[in-house]
């Protein structure tokens, strides 16, 4: 079984974020960058697919040179082959996916699997742009996989409750936490990972529609506010929810 994983590279979520001078890109003095932690719900159900039914695990990653770092540790994990799209300019989330999906029709790949969203952007979208572009069937926010031959059957998460959905092969799987457990990599994994050859390749090009016009950050919340300490605040707590913060 041919088996990809899509990777990216993401600021840690602990990292404190400020806006740089250009009003345009993240300060990146103080931001450390990890691969992004839904791909990893990703790679280990790849793995996971290689032990049940042999193959490869090959990894793809759109971006700059620290991409490789995504990359690598995916390989220490398991994986079998890294692919770095080298590309440092800015794609929109279809540009991303036309250069993803351009390489993976090069890999004859059955399952192509990816984190629901990168906790950067958080848009969410790239796995099913890409199996669009890939004419393959697609399940997204997945918690539970079952592959036989070629019949696969995922349970998703949707809002109030859970769907099981039935497709079949060749299939793009978005991962959602709770699908599985990530390993760890072992010493002689991240030892086997160093040998390992990155293949560097120029992605195909797409325009981006979307450009990216500022980033601005949250505003600082306002001061709470202390209405009273019994039972007869309750009139006055409803009229400022009604009045002021609009809210009912």
């Amino acid at each position: 079984m041919k088996l990809v994983v899509c990777v990216s590279y993401v600021p840690d979520t602990a990292s404190k974020i400020n806006v740089s001078l250009d009003g345009k890109t993240v300060e990146q003095a103080g931001v450390t960058y990890i691969l992004n932690p839904y791909d990893e719900f990703a790679i280990e159900e790849a793995l996971k697919l290689k032990e049940k039914f042999s193959g490869e695990v090959d990894i793809i990653s759109l971006g700059g040179d620290k991409n490789k770092e995504s990359i690598q540790k995916a390989l220490a994990m398991g994986a079998d082959n890294g692919i770095l799209l080298k590309d440092d300019t800015y794609r929109d989330s279809m540009a991303i996916a036309f250069g993803l999906s351009e390489e993976i029709k090069t890999l004859n790949a059955d399952v192509v699997l990816f984190g629901k969203q990168s906790v950067d952007y958080d848009n969410g979208i790239i796995g099913q742009l890409t199996a669009e572009l890939l004419g393959y069937n697609c399940v997204s926010v997945v918690t539970k996989l079952d592959i036989t031959d070629k019949a696969v059957i995922a349970e998703r998460e949707i809002e109030g409750g859970k769907e099981i959905v039935s497709t079949t092969l060749p299939v793009v799987i978005t991962a959602q936490k709770g699908l599985n457990e990530p390993r760890y990599a072992s010493l002689k994994g991240i030892m086997a990972a160093k040998k390992k050859v990155i293949a560097e390749k120029t992605p195909a090009q797409f325009e981006s529609k979307l450009f990216i016009d500022k980033f601005t950050k949250p505003a600082p919340k306002q001061a709470g506010k202390i209405i009273g300490t019994d039972a007869s605040a309750a009139a006055e707590l409803v009229r400022l929810l009604k009045e002021e913060a609009k809210v009912i």
